[in-house]
């Protein structure tokens, strides 16, 4: 029974718990795994990037099995018409480019979108390539019978663009910790004001995404194989209300002055190539409103 997962934070191996969860039961999933960068290969930065409890080390195509099994069990258990959003980031060992999107494609999923989370921030200071501050998230979409889009957000929250620029979180114990505020947008985006959805992160670290959902009026269900990032995401579970102003402040980055729709239907601008009401080319009206 899915509620027997319901409003916990697990701790265990995230392919073996997730295997216990019922299908179609879970309406929203959002992690971000150890991105397996290999922790005898590190740079002087790198090295804080430390898991408790697991080795970020795993032969490359052994990790990408063990992430083609994860996603497809998390295709699994989420709702037809659900998504999961998927944090990864382009690695590179001795010259090799791994990047998400040689496994994902391997997947059940649908790859929706790839968004661009612009961290302002470089992991590892060397002058090997231009220095990456960027890392990705993937859209992923379970179809709902033959509809391979999914329902439109609102405009409000896809003004937000395809990318997210938002630093990563600090003071926190876990070695790459995304803020609070990524997750609120994703919750907020798909569910809107309806509250008592379900979300998953199968590897919940310190809870990020948990509290996130517990303050948007959701229910969670957190896994990680850290006990000591179980009892620290507990307990920031209860104090969920100091992290409120975050989540308030991005809640109010989602707001559209006018839709696409007002504006057509006024006659307004929407585009060049777009027709007003009465059907004249806006561009048409454009460069003539130029000539008078």
């Amino acid at each position: 029974m899915i509620n027997d997962f319901i409003d916990k934070v697990i701790c265990g191996n995230t392919l073996d718990i997730l295997k216990k969860i019922p299908d179609n039961s879970v309406d929203l999933g959002i992690t971000s795994p150890p991105y397996n960068k290999k922790e005898d290969n590190k740079g002087w930065l790198v090295d804080k990037v430390v898991y408790k409890g697991t080795s970020d080390n795993l032969p490359e195509k052994e990790y990408q099995q063990n992430q083609i099994e994860v996603l497809n069990e998390l295709y699994r258990i989420i709702k037809p018409g659900g998504s999961f959003f998927y944090n990864h980031k382009i690695r590179w060992e001795k010259g090799v480019m791994y990047h998400p999107m040689d496994w994902l494609r391997k997947t059940k999923w649908v790859i929706k979108q790839e968004i661009i989370w612009d961290r302002m921030i470089a992991a590892n200071l060397r002058g090997w390539r231009f220095w990456q501050i960027e890392e990705r998230i993937y859209w992923l979409y379970k179809p709902d019978g033959k509809n391979l889009i999914g329902k439109e957000l609102k405009s409000k929250h896809a003004l937000l663009t395809s990318i997210w620029r938002l630093p990563p979180e600090n003071k926190n114990p876990h070695p790459a910790p995304f803020p609070i505020e990524l997750p609120t947008r994703i919750i907020y985006s798909i569910f809107d004001e309806e509250k008592g959805k379900i979300v998953i992160d199968p590897y919940c670290g310190s809870g990020t995404t948990l509290v996130a959902a517990k303050i948007l009026g959701h229910h969670y269900i957190g896994i990680d194989i850290s006990q000591e990032y179980i009892n620290f995401a507990i307990e920031r579970l209860k104090n969920y209300q100091a992290e409120i102003p975050k989540v308030q402040e991005e809640l109010s980055k989602h707001f559209v002055k006018k839709t696409f729709k007002e504006r057509k239907e006024k006659g307004e601008f929407v585009g060049k190539y777009r027709k007003n009401r009465n059907g004249q080319p806006l561009l048409e009206i454009i460069e003539n409103s130029k000539k008078d």
